[in-house]
């Protein structure tokens, strides 16, 4: 893969110290949730993971909204990411939400959001890796 853009961002003490985008435009406290021990003060991974993820993920159905010629551009997508212990360690899963637009009839719109689980880096990365459930309201 030829790279198009290469973010890159540095934190400090992991879940509990602070997040910074190489160009500074993303500057983020990290805190612990309430329900894994710690107080909430600050953004945590799931949260930034989930926010990528849905973003990402309304841009590719865009795409193939537009293929289609469907215009899905009042199409909301929210990313659930769970965590929880898993053997020794921790995994995550994930639930995509995809509201589309009134009027999108079921069939039309169940077939661009699979393809824009096909298309979608985040989609892509994950697939065989953590459980992706599509779900559309």
């Amino acid at each position: 893969m030829d790279a198009l853009y290469t973010a890159a961002a540095t934190a400090t003490h992991g879940r509990d110290g602070r997040a910074v985008s190489s160009d500074g435009t993303l500057d983020l406290a990290l805190g612990i949730p309430v329900e894994m021990g710690g107080n909430g003060q600050g953004t945590n991974p799931e949260q930034l993971f989930a926010a990528g993820y849905a973003a990402c993920f309304g841009s590719a159905l865009g795409v193939v909204g537009r293929v289609a010629k469907v215009d899905v551009s009042d199409a909301a997508v929210t990313a659930e990411v769970g965590i929880g212990k898993q053997g020794e360690g921790f995994a995550l899963a994930v639930t995509l939400r995809v509201e589309l637009p009134e009027g999108l009839d079921e069939e039309t719109g169940r077939k661009l959001v699979e393809q824009a689980h096909q298309v979608c880096p985040y989609s892509n990365a994950t697939r065989g890796n953590i459980p992706v459930d599509l779900v559309i309201e």
